[in-house]
């Protein structure tokens, strides 16, 4: 009677170790494609930001060496306002993925361009 009860035993047991092997099995793949889904979207989110960064980048330097000649009191205005948006960008932390502020930081350096974009519209 003992041998019959291991039978079952193994029988009931089978069905909790199947779970469990498929469970393990399953959380450890899972793991894998998450971390390469996650390096695939931070990367990809990563070159946006640092495209439109360099986008503002390339716009402030231009309008400054255009700008660089003009002595007037309102274009020194606009050179100040250029200035500190080349200021915001060179002290954005490009190699911390961690920094907290990141999206904060990204928020203020758009205005900035906005407000940018505007002292120059009136330029042209």
């Amino acid at each position: 009677m003992a041998g019959s009860q291991d039978i079952f035993d193994s029988i009931v047991m089978a069905d909790e170790r199947f779970h469990a092997e498929g469970y393990r099995e399953g959380y450890e793949e899972g793991s894998s494609l998450g971390v390469t889904e996650g390096r695939q979207h931070g990367t990809l989110h990563g070159a946006k930001i640092g495209s439109e960064i360099g986008c503002y980048q390339g716009f402030a330097f231009a309008w400054k060496c255009l700008l660089h000649s003009c002595t007037t009191e309102k274009d020194s205005r606009k050179m100040k306002v250029l200035e500190s948006l080349i200021g915001m960008i060179q002290r954005f932390p490009y190699d911390d993925p961690t920094y907290d502020k990141l999206h904060e930081d990204l928020d203020k350096i758009r205005g900035k361009f906005k407000q940018v974009r505007a002292c120059v519209s009136s330029c042209w």
